[in-house]
C-alpha cells in the first residue's frame, strides 16, 4: 500500500531562465507553419520567467490560429494553489485544448469536483461532468477539455479511463479495470499524446478519447515517463485487442 513518490529535479535548469523574446513565436508559428503547441503547469511553474514564456507561446500560437492544449498538471512541490491559479487564469483565455485530472482542476483553476472523497479511490464520471460544464462555461474559448479518471486500487492496481467533451458532447473511453502498474508517471502525458495524435489525424472524438486512455494505460506498463508503445499496439489496444500473445 506504498504510494508513488516524485521527485522534480528542476532548479535552475536552462528552460527555468529563459525569457519571452528568446523564441520568435510568430516565425515558428505563422511563418513555419506549426500546427500544435503543448504546454502546461510544470514548465510555468519553474520560474517567474517561465511562467511569462508559456503565455507569449500561447498568445503568439493563437493569434496565428495553431491549436493550443494545456496540461494543467499541477505539482505541489513546484508552487502554490494560489499561485497556480492566479498564473492560469491568465493563460486559459488563450487556449483550444485544456487537460487535468480531479486535482488539476481544484488546486489550478479553483474548480471543485463534487462528491469526490480525499483518496480519490472512487470516482463518480457524472461529477466530473458537471465540473466540466462549469469549466467551459467559465472558458467558452475552449473546444475540448480532457480529463482522466484513476481509482487508486493499490499503487501497484489501478482503475484507469477517461473523458473527453468536444463541443458540447461528451465522450468517454472503455474501462481497464485493475490496470497493473509497472510504473504510473507518465500516465498523463500518455493520454494527451494519444488524443492529440487522433486529432491531428482527423479520428472523431470517441476514437480520440479511446486512443487517449489507451496510451496512457500503456505508458504505465514500462518503466520511466515516455511512451515505448508503437502505433501498431497502441491500436490494437484502443480497438479493444486483448493480451493473447503474438508469435
Amino acid at each position: 500500500m506504498r504510494a508513488s513518490v516524485t521527485m522534480y529535479d528542476r532548479g535552475h535548469s536552462s528552460i527555468s531562465y529563459m525569457k519571452p523574446g528568446e523564441i520568435d513565436w510568430r516565425q515558428v508559428f505563422g511563418g513555419e507553419g506549426a500546427r500544435w503547441l503543448h504546454t502546461g503547469g510544470i514548465l510555468a511553474s519553474l520560474s517567474e520567467n517561465s511562467a511569462e514564456v508559456v503565455k507569449a507561446a500561447c498568445r503568439a500560437a493563437r493569434e496565428a490560429g495553431t491549436v493550443v492544449s494545456y496540461d494543467l498538471n499541477f505539482r505541489s512541490k513546484l508552487w502554490s494553489s494560489e499561485k497556480a491559479i492566479a498564473t492560469t487564469r491568465d493563460i486559459v483565455p488563450h487556449l483550444d485544448v485544456l487537460i487535468g485530472n480531479e486535482e488539476d482542476f481544484q488546486k489550478v483553476l479553483g474548480f471543485e469536483v463534487e462528491g469526490v472523497d480525499e483518496n480519490l479511490s472512487s470516482l463518480d464520471a457524472s461529477a466530473y461532468k458537471r465540473m466540466v460544464e462549469k469549466v467551459v462555461k467559465t472558458y467558452p474559448n475552449l473546444k475540448v477539455v480532457g480529463t482522466t479518471l484513476r481509482e487508486v486500487k493499490s499503487g501497484l492496481v489501478n482503475n484507469w479511463s477517461a473523458i473527453l467533451w468536444h463541443e458540447g458532447q461528451f465522450y468517454e473511453s472503455r474501462r481497464y479495470e485493475n490496470l497493473e502498474i509497472e510504473d504510473r508517471v507518465g500516465g498523463g502525458d500518455g493520454f494527451s499524446a494519444g488524443f492529440i495524435y487522433g486529432f491531428m489525424n482527423g479520428k472523431p472524438p470517441q476514437e480520440c478519447v479511446e486512443l487517449g486512455a489507451a496510451l496512457g494505460a500503456l505508458v504505465q506498463t514500462t518503466r520511466g515517463d515516455t511512451s515505448q508503445v508503437d502505433l501498431e499496439e497502441l491500436m490494437h489496444v484502443a480497438r479493444g485487442g486483448s493480451a493473447r500473445i503474438k508469435r
